[in-house]
Parts: C-alpha cells; sequence; structure tokens
C-alpha cells in the first residue's frame, strides 16, 4: 500500500486500486445534483463496451477536476508536445452509392 500526502491529507493507495484500469471511453451524464463519470473499454469489432468504473461527484468537484485536467494537459504538452486528437474515422458505407450498380 503507497502513502501519498496532497493538500496536507495522507491519502493511501492500495495495490488493486494502484494497477488502474484502462478506458477509451468515457461517458459522462448529470443532474442538478450530480455528475457521473462512467470508465469503459471499446474493443474493435466488438458492438458492446462494459463500464468498468463508474465516478459520481458534485458539480463543484466536476469543475475543480475539469480546471485540474486543463492545467495538467498544458504541463503535459509543455515537456512532451501537443496531444493530437484525429478526426473520428466513418464506417465504410454497406452496399452501392447512388449512381453505382
Amino acid at each position: 500500500m503507497a502513502e501519498m500526502k496532497q493538500f496536507g491529507l495522507d491519502v493511501e493507495l492500495g495495490e488493486e486500486v494502484a494497477q488502474g484500469l484502462y478506458s477509451n471511453l468515457a461517458i459522462i451524464s448529470h443532474s442538478t445534483s450530480e455528475f457521473i463519470l462512467d470508465f469503459a473499454t471499446v474493443l474493435p469489432g466488438v458492438q458492446k463496451a462494459r463500464v468498468k468504473s463508474r465516478i459520481i461527484l458534485t458539480p463543484e468537484h466536476a469543475k475543480r477536476l475539469l480546471r485540474s485536467l486543463q492545467e495538467n494537459i498544458v504541463r503535459y504538452e509543455s515537456n512532451v508536445g501537443k496531444i493530437e486528437i484525429p478526426s473520428p474515422q466513418l464506417p465504410p458505407e454497406a452496399g452501392p452509392k447512388m449512381g453505382e450498380a
């Protein structure tokens, strides 16, 4: 078990949690009182993704998380380089196109 100091607070990180979960899909929803972040993994050729983790935040904490992510991305890009987000690839259309036989 690892311990960290964060804002004068002792934070414990258990071995199982420290290994983390891989996610390449985040689904964000909200109500008037909370933001819900669902993290899932999408695999090529598989039509179903299973949520691996759900985090529920107050609106205030969600905004703090947004600011912290923005600050960390700026630091990352200044050290490593700009993060490029590729354009989404559209799936090839099935069947003939108009004017094709």
